[in-house]
């Protein structure tokens, strides 16, 4: 009789969740609307963010895992944990392509995390914007700028792709094509990217003038302008600067001087 009730005190083992030996991770996006489109990559395995807070499918053994969070910003093309610009004229990015302009804004977010068993990790990773906006501005100056039909300009020495994992541009210095718009004497241009990359950053104008179809090409060394590019991605960087344009001048002849930099304003995409 003793040895029953002693036998009928015995419990069994309890656990918190109904995955004892798993567990289980949840984010929880700050700001998250129905709209959003991110992504939840864990471990290289990507699951769509559908809700804030958000659980990841898959429960995770009881380990170090690595986790990233991304938006699929439009104009970029997702490779793994690597997100890269897409070409011009739809060419691949990797045959050389100049990349577009004006991708969408970039948010990423890497963490290392550890998860315990019979347990749910919570979580709240910020994704940080990975793009910033440059504003140009061109003040014409001698010459007559009502002569000018179109300004085609060239940057080069910018990144072109972006490793979600480690929070830093990757890969080969790259450029791309916009054109400037005029407005009586200025001349002005937008472009977002994720960064300079390499040691010189250069910009060409091509510019096609209206009488007998003139062209100039002019080439300026912009590394100095552009030195502080990398730091306040949420802040426009503004660059203004003149450029020389006189009737009669021999083709490729032309100058831009003055380049300054003034703060821009916020361009910070909300989450």
């Amino acid at each position: 009789m003793a040895a029953l009730l002693l036998s009928s005190c015995v419990k069994d083992t309890l656990y918190d969740t109904p995955h004892p030996d798993r567990g289980a991770v949840t984010v929880r996006l700050t700001g998250w609307t129905a709209d959003d489109d991110y992504v939840l990559d864990m471990d290289g395995k990507t699951a769509d963010i559908t809700g804030s807070p958000f659980t990841n499918p898959d429960l995770l053994l009881p380990r170090a895992h690595s986790l990233v969070v991304y938006n699929r910003a439009e104009g970029f093309t997702f490779d793994g944990r690597i997100a890269y610009v897409n070409a011009s004229d739809n060419k691949s990015h990797a045959d050389g392509a100049p990349i577009i302009p004006l991708p969408g804004y970039l948010k990423t977010v890497s963490q290392e995390i550890t998860v315990v068993a019979d347990d749910t990790l919570r979580i709240t990773p910020s994704p940080q914007q990975r793009v910033r906006n440059l504003q140009l501005e061109l003040e014409v100056t001698q010459g007559r700028p009502e002569l000018i039909q179109s300004v085609t300009a060239t940057l080069s020495g910018i990144a072109g792709a972006f490793d979600m994992e480690a929070g830093q541009t990757t890969g080969e210095p790259t450029s791309t094509v916009f054109s400037f718009t005029r407005e009586g004497s200025k001349l002005t241009a937008d472009a977002r990217l994720l960064g300079t990359m390499g040691a010189v950053q250069t910009l060409a104008l091509d510019i096609v003038f209206t009488d007998g179809g003139r062209t100039q090409r002019t080439e300026v060394n912009l590394t100095e302008a552009l030195a502080d590019f990398n730091g306040d991605m949420t802040t426009a960087y503004r660059v203004t600067g003149t450029l020389e344009t006189p009737v009669g001048m021999e083709e490729g002849k032309g100058e831009i001087t003055g380049w300054e930099t003034v703060e821009g304003g916020n361009v910070n995409a909300e989450l």
